[in-house]
């Protein structure tokens, strides 16, 4: 599964970058990586559940369809 592009604009910052590497257990590279290819890694469980707090939307205009 794949981000969408508004998901993808709303946690390509600092914080939210720094909340994912927590979860994920990686670099702020390897996150800004993932945020730049849509990697299937941003919808892991634990990064969805920061992601969900973070930009406030349903998972229906989180992931494409």
């Amino acid at each position: 599964m794949k981000l969408t592009q508004k998901a993808l604009r709303v946690i390509n910052n600092p914080t939210t970058r720094r909340r994912l590497m927590d979860v994920l257990g990686c670099t702020e590279f390897t996150i800004s990586r993932y945020i730049q290819k849509n990697s299937d890694n941003l919808t892991k469980a634990a990064a969805m559940q920061v992601i969900r707090e973070v930009t406030g939307l349903p998972d229906s205009e989180i992931l494409e369809g």
